[in-house]
């Protein structure tokens, strides 16, 4: 079996860029009250051939051989988190990085539904 990698490195990129994607991964940038978040990920890849040929000299047959392989690792690392002109780094692997960002989203979204609770009373009232 003969394999062209002309044709097939072609196909392997087209996947990764497809596929290979932080909104693939773990979803797309999303607004959470006044807080802009973009998922990070980390992604790392790496590819390898090896293959030969020959006759044995006592043996029948003509000897041959040919293996490719690929790996792809992605995972998650964080959200940038942008308020304003601040922007932050919350990572997902720090201890307290994401779980206290999402121990504190119920928080801040009290405080947002309370704010826009007051602007429609002031609305209201004027």
């Amino acid at each position: 079996m003969k394999i062209n990698l002309e044709e097939l490195l072609p196909k392997i990129t087209d996947f990764l860029k497809s596929e290979a994607k932080t909104e693939t991964v773990i979803g797309k940038q999303f607004q959470l009250g006044e807080f802009n978040c973009v998922p990070v990920i980390r992604m790392g890849m790496g590819f390898g051939s090896g293959g030969g040929e020959g006759e044995a000299p006592n043996q029948q047959g003509h000897g041959g051989g040919m293996g490719l392989g690929g790996g792809l690792g992605i995972e998650p690392i964080g959200f940038l988190v942008t308020r304003g002109t601040e922007i932050s780094f919350i990572s997902t692997r720090a201890k307290g990085g994401l779980s206290s960002a999402f121990e504190k989203a119920p928080e801040l979204l009290e405080k947002f539904l309370e704010q826009q609770k007051a602007k429609k009373e002031e609305a209201v009232e004027v």
